[in-house]
């Protein structure tokens, strides 16, 4: 971005935000005065279309911020904390609807985003939108307008007026989901039945599992927390959820709210022995079969001082999970702590409904005119030929079992760099991404 005219500072960071979640953002200092027109002045639109011709599209900020100045630190470094979260709304929308389906098409497209208004010239994309929430964004539009749109229509047309021109009104729709009738077994959903295949197949591990800490400071009602802990999984049927099996067959058994009780174990600890701790309960291994999904650690450092540790298993959640269990988890405590039960509504509908809704949809896999049939039958056939793995010469072999152990490593990112991976996944006839992927794992065989 230094590179772009007009500019003489850039610095990139990782914005996150409950409505986006993680965000590429660039700061920019041009070289000239930011309040005045004419030179100087730095356009972020133009900016990211000048990284768009640099850039794969993964790397492409989804937001640019003119500052006068780059915040540091005492000792000169770049203060990334002082840097101000970008604002996708500050400018101001364009052209407005010209139609009824406009109009409501511009409304999701705000809501979704988080935005005051959006015109319909204006690019979901370029607003901060991302492939999940593009997933949102075409569920509310079957939703509202009760008309099936594919995801790949927002890409080929990400704006308001593009995309209203591809709804297909005849398009069957796809079946609402509302809370179902539960039979005496529950099935599993296809994410479900991958993890639970794994499990079976390797045995108990922590590869899946996601982890929370929670640093808390002040006089903790520790009854309270643990009545709180009960209200979340009584709230979540996910999080009472264990997956038995007849026969071979594994089925969802959602435990009554009575039944499940997460305990909350506390130990006491120190600053300098805090990260092995947490590591340690972090790798927990889970039974699928007759533990809950959920376990919760508090850890004492001080009389007023504690981290508490949440560890759901990904078969119970994902990383968006995260959000919602701290914030029910936040409501719940401060009810108890106040001496109430949690004011919340009902939830309109739960995992396992969702799970009935998704068989009833993808169907039978032995009936050939089924969803899931035919969308198998497209994948077998848009990969047909293609090896199992892409093999690039390293200097230790692929082991013939995963031991899923990883590290972090920092390497600075620059065009000499961008183009030599360019060159290379040109002459091996895959992507860039690809040629990262085999880099990385060659370093980490190296790092043993």
């Amino acid at each position: 971005a230094a590179a772009f005219e007009g500019v003489a500072q850039a610095a990139a960071t990782v914005h996150e935000d409950d409505v986006r979640g993680k965000q590429l953002a660039l700061y920019v200092v041009p070289s000239g005065p930011v309040a005045v027109s004419g030179s100087g002045v730095v356009d972020p639109a133009r900016v990211r279309e000048y990284l768009r011709t640099k850039l794969p599209d993964y790397m492409v900020p989804a937001a640019v911020v003119v500052l006068e100045r780059l915040p540091l630190t005492a000792s000169g470094k770049l203060d990334r904390r002082a840097l101000p979260a970008p604002d996708f709304g500050a400018e101001p929308a364009g052209r407005t609807a010209r139609s009824p389906r406009e109009e409501i098409l511009a409304g999701l497209f705000a809501e979704v985003l988080g935005l005051p208004a959006v015109g319909i010239d204006d690019s979901f994309f370029d607003l901060g939108g991302h492939s999940l929430l593009a997933t949102r964004l075409i569920s509310r539009i079957r939703a509202t307008l009760n008309t099936e749109v594919p995801v790949r229509a927002l890409f080929a047309a990400p704006t308001v007026a593009g995309l209203a021109t591809l709804l297909d009104e005849d398009r069957a729709v796809r079946p609402a989901l509302t809370p179902a009738t539960r039979p005496e077994r529950i099935p599993l959903s296809s994410a479900q039945n991958r993890l639970w295949f794994l499990h079976r197949l390797e045995g108990p591990s922590a590869t899946y599992n996601i982890p929370m800490a929670l640093r808390l400071t002040g006089r903790l009602d520790r009854e309270a927390l643990q009545a709180a802990l009960a209200d979340v999984v009584g709230r979540h049927e996910s999080l009472r959820t264990i997956f038995p099996e007849t026969d071979g067959f594994p089925y969802q058994l959602v435990l009554a709210a009575a039944e499940a009780q997460p305990t909350l174990e506390t130990r006491q600890t120190s600053e300098e022995e805090l990260v092995d701790a947490i590591l340690t309960v972090s790798r927990h291994d889970f039974d699928l079969s007759a533990e809950l999904p959920v376990r919760a650690w508090l850890f004492g450092l001080a009389p007023e001082e504690y981290v508490l540790v949440l560890v759901v298993h990904h078969i119970a959640g994902d990383g968006w999970s995260l959000a919602p269990l701290f914030r029910d988890l936040t409501n719940a405590y401060a009810a108890r702590a106040d001496g109430r039960t949690p004011d919340w509504a009902p939830l309109p509908v739960q995992y396992a409904d969702y799970t009935l809704w998704q068989n009833e949809l993808l169907g039978d896999h032995s009936d050939g005119d089924s969803l899931i049939s035919r969308q198998l039958e497209y994948w077998r056939g848009t990969l047909s030929g293609l090896p199992e793995q892409v093999t690039f010469p390293t200097d230790r072999p692929r082991p013939a079992t995963a031991t899923y152990q990883g590290d972090s490593l920092y390497f600075k990112w620059d065009a000499e760099l961008h183009q030599g991976l360019v060159d290379l996944a040109r002459a091996t006839g895959t992507t860039v991404f690809m040629v990262l992927q085999a880099g990385l794992a060659a370093l980490m065989n190296r790092l043993g």
